[in-house]
């Protein structure tokens, strides 16, 4: 199976997909070429702030099926009306790019709001609100955070909530954007009951760029997700189901050798995000790839990275180290294997990256926005195999926490011996994770991580090899996606029993001091010079068309900066 390299994505590059015009300012428009019936069916977008550009976003729907190009105006203004044009121009899009148009809007002021628009065949688009990142000395950052985005799961409620709030200043999406997974697969029980079936020509598993292509469409006609990306830009990077199930570098669980080549279905996948997401893309001119670098003034500093497909070896897999017969486990090499030095997440280049830019950084945080829990997840190991024994094992670590006497021998090693939960996370990549909070340390970074995937909330400290506090994680729930609740066969249960199980996991794992095990939503994260904190939005349903917030479960954490700070509180 080949592997994927920088030079594919410079090849691909080469073919002009997802590449950005580029705008300096009032460049005059070309009349339009035909008189075509055309929609913005899809809305705009915009991304990739940074002080003095930011991509703007749109795609183009022909009604004519035979129709192969198009020409599009955009107009950038800092004033809602359109009065005060700053920036003017046009393009054409075309069938090879699947209609969508990308300008890269530069020349602006920083943290400064602008209005932007699209005009195609006297047809004019939605009006989006764009801003740019600040420089200097700042005294707040705001960021709504979301992750695992299911169409059929459920309605889209946190986009709803998060767009309706003036007072965030950028969308970070940590990937899961979309979900590549059949109809009658996944999480898709509920979406013929609720409305949100896959169509016909698009409900089977995407593998072709058509595929992935109209995937992205159906999303976008979701009204929650325009209102968000129509009001705040995204910054943003991919996970696994941009592609497919823990997908690695040369493959993916859900990828078979009778699937096809996985590097062309890859290739595909990638070219409708970079197609269909504003972000800017990797070309010939540019070797760097989806990792890249947000600088908020002398407060934040946002590294987005790719823990997904550049450098991530093949996850380990419990049933490997697992002898077919007795059952016993090969605890020697599953150890080994774990704390390879050569087993790699983010790739020797990323991590130069990340070090050299973490290095120069004079922000008061250093932000990692990435897709997989970097927290240690070690559970009881008893509990991977009967997870009924958790009040008992529970029970146990109160006792010997406090130093009760007669806790066995045997007890006590039900609750010691433990192991990963999660081998897809960074707890699978245990020596890379390890550089990075060395880094962290090394430099005195007061280090903030951001993580999605799990469809669940978490806030934990991180703590090094050595005992240290490096930094901590702020973990957001998924959009839509289910949770552990239904792994663990509790959907339904009541608020009790549901408290109780997140309460028996802070409980049982070091470092842990949040978690909410069955609501969907998004993070808050608020930056000041003298606090950085976490608030978790909860809706009530994503079953419904309408939702009200779950204000009772909603829980703010925060860390101050410093080297004795760096714990939760």
């Amino acid at each position: 199976m080949s592997s994927y390299s920088r030079r594919d994505f410079l090849r691909i590059s080469a073919y002009g997909f997802g590449a950005a015009v580029i705008s300096t300012g009032l460049m005059g428009c070309n009349s339009d070429s035909n008189n075509i019936a055309v929609s913005f069916a899809h809305g705009v977008a915009s991304g990739d702030p940074l002080a003095d550009k930011v991509i703007i976003w749109t795609r183009i729907t022909p009604r004519d099926a035979d129709v192969e190009r198009v020409t599009v105006h955009w107009e950038v203004s800092t004033d809602s009306d359109f009065a005060d044009l700053i920036h003017q121009g046009s393009t054409t899009t075309s069938i090879d790019r699947d209609f969508t148009v990308k300008v890269d809007i530069q020349n602006l002021s920083p943290d400064t709001r602008y209005y932007y628009r699209f005009i195609c065949n006297d047809k004019i688009s939605p009006e989006g609100v764009m801003k740019t990142l600040p420089v200097g000395s700042i005294d707040r950052v705001k960021m709504a955070v979301f992750s695992c985005a299911n169409y059929p799961a459920g309605f889209f409620h946190a986009y709803a909530e998060a767009a309706s709030r003036k007072d965030i200043d950028v969308a970070v999406h940590l990937g899961d954007y979309l979900y590549e997974y059949p109809m009658g697969g996944y999480a898709t029980e509920d979406a013929q009951a609720i409305g949100r079936a896959l169509p016909d020509d698009n409900n089977t598993e995407l593998f072709s760029l058509a595929d992935y292509r109209k995937r992205y469409g159906l999303y976008r006609t979701d009204s929650d997700l325009q209102k968000l990306h129509q009001s705040l830009p995204f910054i943003a990077v991919w996970d696994d189901h941009e592609i497919a199930n823990d997908t690695w570098k040369n493959g993916a669980e859900n990828h078979s050798e009778t699937e096809g080549d996985f590097t062309e279905r890859k290739l595909a996948a990638l070219q409708a995000y970079f197609e269909w997401i504003p972000v800017r893309p990797a070309s010939e001119d540019d070797e760097e790839t989806i990792y890249r670098q947000f600088v908020f003034g002398d407060l934040v500093s946002l590294y987005m990275l790719d823990t997904r497909v550049i450098g991530r070896d093949e996850p380990l897999d419990y049933a490997n180290y697992l002898d077919p017969i007795t059952g016993a486990m090969n605890t020697a090499q599953f150890i080994a294997d774990l704390s390879d030095p050569n087993r790699t997440l983010m790739g020797a280049d990323q991590l130069l990256w990340l070090q050299q830019s973490m290095a120069t950084s004079t922000a008061r945080w250093d932000v990692l926005g990435q897709q997989v829990l970097i927290g240690r997840m070690n559970i009881p190991a008893a509990l991977l195999s009967d997870f009924t024994r958790l009040e008992e094992i529970v029970s146990i670590k109160i006792r010997m926490d406090g130093s009760d006497p007669t806790v066995t021998d045997e007890e006590a090693l039900l609750v010691t011996t433990v192991i990963p939960y999660n081998l897809d996370a960074w707890d699978g990549y245990a020596y890379e994770r390890e550089l990075v909070m060395q880094m962290a340390q090394a430099l005195d970074k007061n280090l903030v991580v951001l993580s999605g995937d799990t469809h669940n909330a978490w806030a934990s400290d991180l703590i090094d090899d050595s005992g240290n506090a490096v930094g901590v994680e702020f973990a957001t729930s998924s959009v839509s996606s289910p949770g552990l609740e239904t792994y663990l066969g509790l959907e339904g249960a009541d608020d009790a029993t549901l408290k109780q199980v997140e309460l028996s996991f802070v409980t049982l794992i070091n470092g842990l001091s949040y978690m909410n095990i069955s609501q969907r939503g998004f993070m808050v994260v608020s930056f000041t010079q003298d606090e950085a904190t976490c608030e978790w939005i909860f809706v009530d349903s994503v079953k419904s068309t309408t939702y009200t917030l779950d204000a009772n479960s909603m829980t703010s954490l925060s860390v101050l900066p410093g080297l004795e700070n760096r714990r939760l509180r």
